[in-house]
């Protein structure tokens, strides 16, 4: 009985959170990599490309947490919203960093879902990015 009741407290314990997928096509560029030598090396890792703008699919993994098992975020709109946001040009993609496309997806997160931790993650191409733990204000 007295273990069942420790199960039972860790369970109302647990942190509870959903996560959604989606992806945007977007344009960025690192600003000064064409001239900065530590990045324009001309050797094998010269990354001067960056410099120039160029295209990306952004792939995003965005968790959220819920207070209940019933989601008082039911996380299919949670995804629509976040794609209007870029849709409707409330946040732009183009010429930003992976983290800084996630800091601005977070400031919208925040003012519609405060005192939550929300964890975002940004990948170009779904093959380098960022992740970024915000936790509970």
């Amino acid at each position: 009985m007295q273990r069942r009741m420790r199960e039972e407290d860790r369970m109302d314990n647990a942190e509870r959170s959903i996560w959604v997928t989606f992806s945007k096509e977007g344009v960025h560029m690192y600003p000064g990599a064409d001239t900065d030598p530590k990045l324009a090396t001309g050797d094998w890792d010269d990354v001067s490309f960056l410099g120039i703008p160029h295209r990306h699919i952004f792939h995003f993994r965005v968790r959220i947490e819920v207070f209940h098992n019933d989601r008082d975020i039911e996380f299919i709109q949670f995804k629509r919203w976040m794609e209007r946001l870029y849709a409707q040009d409330v946040l732009q993609l183009d010429h930003k960093s992976c983290e800084m496309i996630a800091d601005d997806l977070y400031k919208e997160i925040f003012a519609k879902y405060p005192g939550r931790f929300v964890e975002i993650s940004v990948a170009e191409d779904n093959e380098n990015g960022c992740s970024i733990f915000y936790p509970k204000s």
